[in-house]
This record gives C-alpha cells, structure tokens and sequence, in this order.
C-alpha cells in the first residue's frame, strides 16, 4: 500500500507552522502610547490516520485498500503582555468575552498614561 503519509504529514505540519502564528491570529505587537502589547495565544493540534488492506479472495482476485487522515487545530486568544520601560502586566482576554475582554481594558490603560504624562509635565 502506497501512502505517501510522510509526504502528507509535512504538508499538513508546514502548514500549521505557517498559520499558527500570533501575526496570523490576532495581529502583530503594537504601541499604545507608552506601553508595548504584545498578543498571546495558545494553540492545540491533533494528527489521526489509520489504513488497512484485503488479501485478495478466490472470486474476486483483486486486492483492496484504503486509507484515511486527518488533522485538527484550535487556535484561541489568551490575552496581552503589556510594557512600559521596567513593569509588565498580563491582561487576559478571557473565554467568556474573547477579544473584547482586552480592547475593554484600553480605555484604563489610556487613563493611567495620560495620568502619568500629567504629572510628568507638573514635575
């Protein structure tokens, strides 16, 4: 039985090298203002193949095969590293509310630097 299941395993791992990147999830790191964001996901994969041959039989004199492959991969946003010069913070997106978790915390890290510029410029 002729499989070629290295060759399809490469295929489908290059493939999953290829999109299970933060970049392809949700986006590159990004400024806001002072901080660095930086994206976290997590990723699972799974692989499944099996095969299986007949011999062949008096009547029918020809031998049969079949095969079958699969593969899967859940890709799921974590959350943000954030940075500004010494301190780092993890903000978590949350599985109940997904991106929206995080783009809700925005408005506070925005507060927190224009407060911090405020009393930069009175000092």
């Amino acid at each position: 039985m002729d499989l070629h299941f290295e060759q399809a395993l490469k295929q489908i791992t290059d493939f999953m090298k290829s999109e299970a990147k933060t970049e392809t999830v949700i986006g590159d790191q990004f400024q806001l203002g002072e901080f660095t964001c930086v994206p976290v996901i997590k990723v699972g994969m799974g692989f499944g193949s099996g095969g299986g041959e007949d011999t062949a039989t008096k009547a029918s004199k020809s031998k049969k095969e079949g095969m079958g492959a699969g593969a899967g991969m859940g890709i799921e946003p974590m959350g943000f590293l954030v940075t500004r010069e010494d301190n780092i913070s993890f903000i978590e997106t949350g599985k109940a509310h997904g991106l929206a978790a995080a783009i809700e915390k925005a408005p506070e890290l925005i507060e927190k630097y224009a407060e911090h510029r405020k009393e930069r410029e009175m000092a």
